[in-house]
């Protein structure tokens, strides 16, 4: 059993959605996004997403391509995010770390090294979202073949017919998009992702997770009422930039801002194990 499976067994067992929260590695600087990556498990962080900096995300929204650039200004490089995520795993052997952000980064470092390294420093997955699945042979299956899992998005616009080519090779969970769009820019509407992830459920048995425009605790309570996860990213981005000083700096409320957002996000969503 990986660390993904465990954790999303053990939220399904106690009924409830798991909380994946977002943040980008080396922002607003690398010792404040290190203590943040420490104390998300405390407060409540059942899988984290360690976002990649890059500086041209087109998937992202501004809040997180503003969170990248502060990221990129300071230094931050993908060796560096992996040392992170090696030195969070001497205190942390459980928590599920998942590298999100695009192929470039990981083409200029070179898959077989950059593979070896993720392995070796704990990470448990990839979202890679420039890689369809007609590109799998470039990441998706040597990924497979080194233990990492390869998490697809589907979205509103995934039918019936492209459906279980997106799912052909993916492991890990499901991130269902809940929005057409970037990323942090609208709110879902709720009445329609437990019938998507119903649609999502009937073509596999991996857990299916809900993001992009997951804003507030009450968001993420609605979500999680009808999803086995619940993706929370940009409203943990834009705390960090909101705690910064004048000169973008951390500021000394940044880590206990993010820590308070994500204590309330994970209080909303066990809530839902209370009606379960």
């Amino acid at each position: 059993m990986t660390r993904l499976s465990a954790t999303f067994s053990q939220a399904a067992n106690a009924k409830r959605a798991a909380l994946v929260t977002y943040v980008m590695a080396g922002d607003p600087d690398r010792e404040t996004a290190r203590a943040i990556l420490k104390a998300l498990p405390a407060a409540g962080a059942d899988v984290i997403e360690f976002g990649m900096p890059f500086s041209d995300p087109m998937a992202d929204g501004p809040a997180v391509q503003k969170a990248g650039l502060r990221a990129l200004a300071k230094g931050q490089t993908l060796a560096k995010t992996l040392e992170d995520i090696r030195w969070f795993r001497e205190s942390d052997a459980t928590t599920p770390i998942v590298l999100m952000g695009y192929y470039n980064p990981v083409y200029i470092y070179g898959v077989e090294r950059f593979l070896t390294d993720a392995k070796a420093a704990g990470v448990d997955g990839l979202i890679i979202v420039d890689l369809p699945p007609e590109e799998d042979s470039e990441l998706c299956i040597p990924a497979l073949a080194a233990g990492l899992s390869f998490i697809r998005l589907a979205t509103p616009t995934t039918d019936e017919k492209r459906l279980p080519k997106v799912l052909s090779n993916t492991s890990g969970f499901v991130y269902y998009v809940s929005i057409n769009g970037i990323t942090g820019t609208a709110t879902p509407d709720f009445s329609q992702v437990s019938t998507a992830v119903a649609r999502i459920k009937g073509h596999t048995d991996l857990p299916v997770v809900v993001g992009f425009g997951v804003k507030t605790p009450d968001d993420a309570r609605a979500i999680a009422k009808g999803a086995d996860g619940v993706v929370v990213g940009s409203a943990i981005v834009e705390t960090v930039r909101a705690s910064l000083d004048d000169g973008n700096a951390a500021s000394g409320t940044t880590v206990s801002s993010v820590m308070a957002l994500v204590g309330a996000l994970s209080a909303a969503v066990r809530e839902t194990a209370k009606s379960a």
